[in-house]
């Protein structure tokens, strides 16, 4: 760890672009290496060289450049687990334009919204009725769009078809010649626990900061086969499904599936010998609810997970199961891998480990004074302090929104929004976002501790921890809750006070949620994150 800290550098050319300098250069040094492995529910499969990523890159950049899409324009991406996502991204790197990946989920609404914040020039879906339906009825309202790409079956009228794109566009001939290393080169659009999306906005080295991410928490090498459980339209599919992989030269393993089904992913890790697996909590809650020992998951050499805090009773069960340690990390859409539980360090179920050296992490008061936090155990918000060095793979900022930028980056530091506290060895610990804590008597309690507690309940599968107003006490501590399938015909009186006395017997009594309501699901943002102001703003209507 010591040698990590203190010896890890990196090396940022002027000019650097990794479609053409890592891509490119694997295409040249190891064609014949796979890259991608993709397959799908309809078990239909194709297998991607480092030759054959070039190769369709190349056509796509050439197609692009036809359209009149050059350097700076913004290009969306709406694609699911196509493997035309891999070749769009590359090719729109190539010829410097900014790639906007977007979940299918979205309505007209939202890519109104999407093409009037970011200009936004050219889309490229699947051939999808009802996505495609969706950017046709938002299209009056979007001046900014000149062309609209589907990756077909489906084409509709006054679209152009990519793969005969493709196919039909000249050699690809490299117009970008005066590219650089802090060109845009990929922006999202935030999922966005609170408020309206915010537009995140990264240059070329954004993808060298995702070096940490695969070769020192994913543990990735030449030979792995990595799973991230991610739709390409948010954050974590560049984590997890291609910057720092490729650096690496892993293979991706990429399951295209329109419903999630915890069964059909172990069937596919058994089938494929998936050697690195990375997902949400979420997906191992489920995970860990199947008889794993039905599947032969001995391939499996390494899981990460990262997106919401990892409680205690998953980490228990899957390690029960599969002997396996999940490494936590955390991080978000502005940042790459910013904490982390690395191979050599010993876990500790629900922390998310050490900075990662390339940032300059602190704890900050949650009070307005800029002080650090000093003392193991106090809370503090996780910042990262920009004025000595560069901190590789950090946003530019938020796109055409110079003051939301100044509101968490100033006075040196970016502020994530995240609270935690770190221990005697330097681990870190989530407590929640800095407007989801909750404030009751006095007391501050953090939905993370109490969201740990009922999890080791056999009876929740999922909840999420608010503060309700009171008269008396100021707030107190809601427990929304999603039953597993054989406890919901139970859900009464009696489970709630039970569920009650078992928070008590957790944790500190006073955190025990005095409100208690079963539902069939919890709100969430596209990328699968708990939605707690949907709750608090529901809760406060009904009041």
């Amino acid at each position: 760890m010591e040698d990590f800290r203190q010896n890890l550098e990196y090396r940022v050319p002027e000019n650097f672009n990794f479609a053409i300098d890592v891509m490119d250069a694997w295409a040249q040094e190891a064609p014949d290496k796979l890259a991608m492995l993709w397959t799908n529910d309809k078990d239909e499969e194709i297998h991607y060289t480092f030759a054959d990523i070039k190769k369709e890159s190349d056509k796509a950049a050439s197609f692009f450049q036809q359209l009149g899409i050059v350097k700076g324009d913004m290009v969306m991406l709406i694609l699911k687990r196509r493997h035309e996502f891999w070749t769009c991204m590359m090719a729109l790197n190539k010829i410097g334009a900014v790639a906007i990946p977007a979940t299918f989920l979205l309505t007209a609404k939202d890519i109104i919204y999407r093409c009037g914040k970011a200009s936004i020039k050219a889309i490229v879906t699947c051939g999808d009725e009802e996505i495609t339906g969706h950017v046709n009825a938002a299209m009056p309202e979007c001046p900014s769009v000149k062309h609209r790409i589907s990756i077909g079956p489906f084409i509709p009228k006054g679209w152009h078809d990519l793969h005969q794109g493709m196919q039909n566009a000249p050699a690809f001939v490299n117009h970008y010649t005066d590219r650089n290393v802090n060109d845009y080169m990929l922006m999202y659009f935030t999922s966005g626990t609170s408020g309206e999306p915010k537009m995140v906005i990264h240059d070329n080295t954004y993808a060298i900061g995702h070096i940490a991410t695969a070769a020192f928490w994913h543990n990735l090498h030449p030979d792995s086969l990595h799973l991230t459980i991610a739709d390409t339209g948010w954050g974590k599919a560049a984590w997890g499904k291609l910057y720092g992989q490729w650096f690496v030269g892993a293979t991706l393993f990429v399951y295209d599936h329109e419903k999630f089904t915890p069964a059909d992913i172990l069937h596919k890790i058994e089938q494929y010998k998936v050697t690195s697996l990375c997902a949400p909590p979420t997906i191992f809650r489920f995970l860990i609810r199947e008889d794993l020992s039905k599947y032969d998951l001995s391939s499996l050499q390494y899981c990460t997970t990262a997106g919401e805090a990892l409680n205690g009773a998953v980490f228990d069960k899957f390690y029960q199961q599969t002997g396996i340690k999940l490494k936590e990390g955390f991080g978000q859409t502005e940042t790459t891998l910013t904490l982390g539980i690395f191979p050599w360090m010993e876990t500790k179920p629900g922390s998310m480990g050490v900075p990662n050296p390339q940032y300059d992490v602190a704890l900050i008061k949650n009070d307005g004074s800029l002080e650090p936090v000093t003392e193991p155990g106090q809370i503090g918000q996780i910042a990262l302090r920009t004025d000595r060095r560069r901190q590789l793979g950090l946003f530019r900022g938020y796109y055409r929104n110079e003051a939301l930028t100044k509101s968490v980056w100033h006075d040196n530091y970016y502020f994530t929004g995240d609270l935690a506290y770190f221990d005697e060895d330097g681990y870190y610990w989530f407590v929640g976002r800095a407007d989801d804590v909750i404030k009751s008597s006095g007391y501050r309690i953090g939905p993370f501790e109490v969201e740990s507690a009922l999890m080791t309940h056999p009876s929740v599968v999922e909840c999420a921890i608010t503060g309700v107003p009171d008269p008396i006490r100021g707030e107190v501590v809601k427990a929304t809750i999603v039953l597993a399938r054989e406890w919901k015909d139970k859900a009464s009186e009696e489970l709630i006070i039970e569920l009650q006395n078992h928070v008590k017997r957790e944790t500190a009594p006073y955190k025990y949620p005095r409100v208690i309501e079963f539902v069939d699901e919890l709100p969430k943002t596209t990328s699968g994150k708990i939605r707690r102001v949907e709750i608090r703003k529901r809760d406060h209507q009904k009041q």
